[in-house]
């Protein structure tokens, strides 16, 4: 019998190295507080020109994001595409990163810090 691909405890660890660890999280909290810096800015600061402060949001979420425009472009969208793939790609790039930066912490972190432990299994 084929065994799936994705089971529950590779979906657990990879939850867990995006959100559950330091290193992403300083990293998905300095994107929210720059999502928020960008909202304010674009919503309640009148500007003589164009503001580049979403320009901030694209260096947090590089390069992962360009990969998605490229993707994008080959599939057929344009410079006009919708909205909704624009802010896709910027939340999945961000995603991906963290979990990137999860994984790299581990890494570096070799064992030190909690320890692994084996679990008894049930019979």
């Amino acid at each position: 019998m084929n065994k799936p691909v994705l089971t529950k405890q590779h979906v657990h660890t990879l939850a867990r190295l995006t959100f559950g660890n330091a290193a992403s999280l300083v990293y998905l909290g300095v994107v929210a507080a720059t999502a928020v810096f960008v909202t304010v800015d674009t919503l309640f600061v009148a500007n003589e020109d164009a503001s580049f402060a979403g320009v901030w949001l694209f260096f947090l979420a590089a390069p992962t994001v360009f990969v998605f425009f490229a993707g994008g472009a080959m599939l057929g969208a344009d410079s006009a595409a919708p909205d909704w793939l624009f802010y896709l790609a910027l939340v999945v790039s961000v995603l991906v990163q963290s979990l990137a930066v999860g994984w790299f912490a581990r890494k570096l972190g070799g064992g030190r810090g909690r320890a692994r432990q084996g679990r008894p299994r049930s019979a």
